[in-house]
């Protein structure tokens, strides 16, 4: 990425700065707070590696990568991620809102096929505007400008927060909070490296979500059986694979879940039995051939727990 300042690399929280990796560096190139930073022009193959860390899912990491400067009639990037695996992982847990199109302007990001602007360029001290972001509403200020640093925050109207950094150094933010009108973190977002002229092939997952439940079972033996519709992307066309996110545990003794999801033509799309004291979590998978319609089919017998989101992926890679 090009920006106005020397490309350095720094972790930091609201202007505190944390150890890094070596041969990452950071510094303040002498602006005041009342100057402001200008919006950085990417190029193709320049990539971030941020840790992303949730309550109801083990952190994950992830390399960001600019696979395109041509989307939106050249108005936009689209940023990919290195790992198919990843960008599966991204697309079913939906906790990444930095990925896909990016508008050039404002480092945009897309919700609901709106560009939000998280960011509005030049960021100066003060400075004031809103945005929709995890279906919330947000009003955003710049706390402050400290070096290459703008800090930001965000507040809805039922007490939650966002609370991030852009870094001019890095071309991105440096770290993303959300945290809850509680004080429950929902994301942390937070940069590790990053650099230039990444090669190689890069993936985005188009997602949707399709299912998703949660089952805790502590009393006598259940059934559960529900069905759900498979439907297209709204604007991209028919799904080319789904993509399943569990987690299952079962107690001692005579605990116990099965699990089973058949298409409209009966046939056993996924099946899962997990026996006494077995645990399984994080477990990530696709099912190649949707349909439009699934029944799913559980039981429980014992103390039991499990979790099931289903999303819909359209797959699109770039070879860099």
């Amino acid at each position: 990425m090009r920006t106005a300042s020397a490309l350095a690399f720094t972790l930091l929280l609201l202007g505190t700065s944390l150890a890094g990796c070596a041969g990452l560096g950071g510094g303040d190139d002498g602006k005041d707070s009342d100057q402001s930073l200008e919006v950085p022009l990417w190029e193709v193959g320049d990539w971030w590696l941020y840790t992303f860390s949730t309550p109801d899912y083990s952190d994950d990491t992830a390399r960001l990568v600019v696979a395109s400067d041509t989307e939106e009639d050249g108005s936009a990037y689209m940023l990919a991620i290195s790992s198919e695996t990843e960008a599966r992982r991204h697309a079913v847990l939906n906790h990444n809102p930095f990925l896909g199109r990016i508008t050039k302007d404002n480092l945009s990001a897309f919700e609901n096929g709106i560009a939000q602007p998280v960011l509005t360029f030049p960021l100066a001290k003060g400075d004031s505007w809103s945005f929709s972001l995890f279906s919330n509403d947000w009003s955003a200020t710049i706390l402050d400008i400290s070096g290459n640093l703008a800090i930001i925050s965000a507040q809805s109207s039922d007490g939650a927060s966002l609370d991030y950094v852009y870094d001019e150094a890095v071309g991105f933010f440096s770290s993303f909070i959300w945290t809850d009108a509680d004080g429950s973190e929902n994301l942390r977002m937070m940069l590790a490296a990053g650099g230039e002229a990444h090669t190689g092939e890069v993936f985005f997952v188009r997602g949707g979500d399709l299912y998703s439940n949660v089952w805790d079972n502590s009393g006598p033996d259940a059934e559960f059986r529900d069905t759900f519709l498979v439907s297209d992307h709204p604007s991209s066309g028919e799904w080319t694979e789904m993509i399943y996110f569990l987690d299952a545990s079962c107690g001692s003794g005579a605990s116990t879940i099965s699990l089973t999801l058949r298409d409209h033509t009966s046939i056993s799309a996924l099946a899962r039995v997990w026996g006494p004291g077995a645990e399984e979590l994080g477990t990530l998978g696709t099912i190649p051939y949707p349909s439009e319609e699934y029944t799913l089919t559980l039981t429980f017998t014992g103390n039991t727990n499990l979790r099931l989101k289903i999303a819909g992926g359209i797959t699109e890679s770039w070879t860099l």
